[in-house]
């Protein structure tokens, strides 16, 4: 597995501010509950500054002043720390609105993003990739957006106010207390790069151990035939040790950091005692005074070390908000050219003048009926000839997948692209779903360029059916229903009988409303090809591919999808990737394929007359398939 998708994509060492004012558009529905964090933010502040004030005062009034305003002091303390209780609920409720809300939101985003970017962005990165950008890296932004508002407001003017107060109460006494502001700030700056460092490596050996954990279960099969028991244990074992040491590092540097900072934070409560002591002895500063200093200077050192912390978790989820935005930033390859999106304006201004139209004369207009027929961009909603035109292709420049490919298909032909593993069969009907598109040559949809031709509406009129068809999970109404989401019970059936498929589920205890299991693991690969048979059906697509969808399962079922696929194809344009040569004796049009080219054209009796490489493989295979059918004959009984 290549260890490239672990690095982390950003290890800057400052706050890229404009990365955050980016992430921070993604939260303009929740402004005003950020700038309820930030005013709470404040308040708290307000109340921690007053609080030990207040207490000075209690002392004071308790022991020179006779206690005359004790109780006026005590009732204002008491306000304060109901304030204090009501903030702290209030700003905990707008956290959890604006975590939840803006997770919610971004998540929706992100997945948009997904469903239209083109399948090279998928060649490129990994599944757990994308997962991970959707679920921790979203998760760790969102939990660090509220609190960090919070903490920067309460944080600065916690400080800003204690230093003010001191210095305004006794300002000698004020900086002796601040003195030990530049060794705290310089601990917390070391120790917090050493602590982003560790969690970064915590987090590249779990997501490593993560990896480690899903294809050990995945393999297990493979894992348990080849006794590979031990030796994945002793390869795990470097995983999780690794894991083991980076989180011990990180702890014990946490546990180091916070010690220093209370002791840093003693020394200036010392110092306070200290000088507070000898003015009180003197006269200088009362009793209560002295408290106000030692609780100030206890309190000091709690802001900057959440700040800090709060700093470092913004720098831990840097990387986060770099790789989040670079996905929603990321354009689609393929998409509607200019033509396109100009005829689909065009088309849609014209059907709200129709509109009015039929409101005012209730559809008696038959050349609006006739405009209704055409698809989206203007164009004929039939398409009754294809054409691929000098077409190449690479994936990469220096490596051409296909070369010059031109061939011709009309509506109700199919056209069959036989070849070996690497021919190019599976490039064609990618580029012909448009997932890919030509590095030169033209396809051509009744004469226009097909890029030219709406993405959205040419995708729709296609039916695709695979070798190793994807199911999703609930039931099989609900994955045949699939294809056309309108689709009443009685039509999702009649697409079951249509295809062969309603034969098995008649012997299914809760028949079409029987769950499949994720990935349609409770049904057979020949029952999961029948139900994607039937939903192509129900879609009932103009064009339709078949890639090699009876190469994995048995004679039997592969007869029963052969009568499925028959009625499929009727008065189609269809495309058919063949695995058995069998099933494409009827094919109107066989292309072979190799390296990209098409070598040889006709029709089943046509290339067996060449005695080229069609009849070799044909010949090979039929070979192999009597010989296989004579060696099961003989072991029957």
């Amino acid at each position: 597995m290549s260890q490239e998708w672990f690095e982390d994509d950003a290890r800057a060492d400052r706050i890229d501010t404009q990365l955050w004012r980016r992430i921070l558009s993604h939260a303009r529905p929740y402004r005003r509950p950020l700038w309820a964090m930030a005013i709470s933010g404040l308040v708290i502040a307000l109340v921690d500054v007053a609080l030990p004030w207040v207490t000075g005062r209690i002392v004071d009034d308790a022991t020179v002043g006779g206690g005359t305003e004790l109780f006026r002091w005590i009732g204002i303390y008491i306000a304060l720390a109901t304030l204090f209780a009501f903030v702290v609920y209030f700003f905990i409720e707008q956290a959890g609105r604006i975590s939840t809300g803006f997770a919610y939101d971004v998540r929706k985003k992100g997945f948009r993003k997904l469903q239209e970017l083109s399948f090279s962005f998928y060649d490129k990165r990994p599944v757990g990739w994308l997962m991970a950008r959707l679920t921790s890296d979203i998760g760790t932004i969102a939990s660090v957006l509220p609190w960090t508002t919070l903490d920067l407001v309460w944080g600065t003017a916690l400080v800003v106010g204690i230093s003010a107060t001191m210095l305004m109460l006794d300002w000698k006494l004020g900086l002796f207390v601040l003195l030990i502001v530049p060794p705290l700030g310089w601990v917390s700056t070391i120790f917090q790069r050493k602590l982003i460092d560790s969690q970064r490596r915590v987090r590249r050996a779990n997501s490593k151990l993560t990896a480690g954990f899903n294809e050990g279960i995945m393999g297990v099969r493979t894992t348990k035939s080849l006794v590979r028991e031990e030796k994945n244990l002793e390869e795990f074992q470097v995983l999780s040790t690794d894991m083991f040491g980076h989180t011990v590092q990180n702890a014990l540097q946490s546990a180091i950091y916070l010690p220093m900072v209370m002791s840093l934070g003693s020394v200036g409560v010392g110092l306070a005692l200290w000088q507070g002591g000898v003015k009180v002895g003197l006269g200088g500063l009362s009793l209560g005074e002295m408290i106000t200093f030692m609780n100030y200077a206890t309190l000091f050192s709690m802001p900057i070390q959440e700040l800090a912390a709060r700093f470092t978790q913004v720098q831990a989820a840097q990387a986060s908000a770099e790789r989040l935005q670079t996905l929603l930033d990321t354009e689609p390859e393929v998409v509607d050219s200019e033509i396109a999106r100009a005829s689909l304006a065009a088309r849609k201004e014209e059907l709200a003048n129709a509109g009015v139209v039929l409101e005012d004369r209730f559809g008696a207009d038959e050349d609006l009926a006739a405009m209704l027929e055409t698809a989206p961009d203007g164009h004929a909603e039939e398409i009754h000839e294809i054409e691929f035109r000098q077409v190449s292709f690479a994936y990469n420049p220096s490596e051409p997948v296909l070369d010059r490919v031109s061939f011709r298909v009309r509506r109700g032909q199919t056209v069959a692209l036989v070849g070996s593993t690497g021919s190019g069969k599976s490039t064609v009907v990618s580029l012909l779903s448009r997932f890919y598109e030509p590095t030169s040559g033209e396809i051509l949809v009744d004469g226009v360029e097909y890029r030219d031709r709406s993405l959205d509406w040419w995708q729709s009129n296609f039916g695709v059916v695979l070798q190793t068809p994807h199911l999703f999970s609930g039931t099989l109404a609900e994955n045949i229903r699939y294809g056309r989401l309108d689709a009443t019970d009685a039509e999702v059936e009649a697409a079951a009988r249509q295809v062969g498929a309603d034969s098995f589920v008649r012997e299914l205890r809760d028949g079409f409303q029987t769950e499949v299991g994720e990935g349609g693991s409770r049904l057979s690969t020949g029952q999961k090809q029948l139900v994607s048979l039937a939903r192509a059906i129900l879609a009932d697509p103009q064009v339709f591919i078949m890639d090699e969808a009876t190469s994995s399962v048995d004679t039997a079922t592969e007869r029963l999808i052969q009568k499925g696929i028959e009625r499929l194809l009727s008065g189609r344009i269809s495309f058919v990737i063949a695995h058995r040569l069998s099933t494409i004796r009827d094919a109107d049009q066989i292309l072979v394929l190799d390296h990209g080219r098409i070598i040889e054209r006709g029709t089943h009796s046509e290339l067996l007359a060449l005695k080229g490489r069609y009849h070799h493989l044909y010949t090979n295979q039929a070979t192999r398939e009597d010989a296989e059918r004579a060696l099961a004959a003989g072991q029957q009984p």
